[in-house]
């Protein structure tokens, strides 16, 4: 019952935020740039067996033999739908890949590799931010998948090697999602509520 009433509370006092921004006529237009940007962009999601510092430490060389791998399967996509293709059809060849490198570490953990939807939080990376919620992502679970995970960006190839990078944010983005992941979250409230919105959205 106490936690019908804490959601009831949470819902009602972040309908109040939103509606007040919605009246400025400003989240709308922010929401539908978040939806674009989420629409254009494949996602690396490597989540780790657990949150041990041996554990942490083999999700990222996971992650590094991957990428590398990545600027050969990637570098003559153009749209993230190719991209995704490329993904798909290369999974076994990405699951030997993580199986290897979990092997050459002393480990035998499974490992499922699939591409499908994410959640992921809102992210800031050196030079631009990308807002919460469901992307598209190559998604690399070792083990359990019980500890902290990993996420980049593989189409546009932002977290491939550079000498594989062909296509940057703004080529694939429009105007108005190029100026939204260009903001500063710290400064900009309708990331709170775009990941507020989100949240609510899991819970339902």
């Amino acid at each position: 019952m106490k936690n019908n009433k804490a959601l009831i509370l949470e819902i009602s006092c972040f309908a109040a935020m939103v509606l007040t921004i919605i009246f400025s006529g400003s989240l709308f237009s922010f929401e539908k740039d978040c939806s674009a940007v989420r629409s254009k962009v494949l996602r690396l999601h490597v989540i780790a067996n657990s949150d041990s510092a041996e554990d942490q430490a083999l999700k990222l060389k996971v992650r590094d033999a991957l990428l590398l791998q990545g600027g050969a399967v990637f570098a003559s996509g153009s749209t993230k739908e190719s991209a995704e293709k490329a993904a798909c059809k290369n999974l076994q060849s990405f699951l030997q890949t993580a199986e290897k490198t979990i092997r050459e570490n002393g480990k035998n953990y499974s490992v499922c590799v699939s591409v499908g939807k994410s959640n992921f939080p809102t992210r800031t990376y050196e030079n631009f931010t990308l807002p919460a919620g469901e992307y598209d992502a190559l998604r690399v679970v070792i083990g359990e998948g019980k500890g902290k995970n990993w996420w980049c960006v593989m189409f546009p190839p932002l977290c491939l090697p550079a000498a594989e990078k062909k296509h940057e944010l703004s080529d694939v983005l429009s105007d108005g999602g190029q100026a939204l992941v260009e903001s500063k979250p710290k400064y900009e409230i309708r990331f709170w509520l775009i990941e507020k919105l989100e949240q609510l959205r899991k819970k339902h």
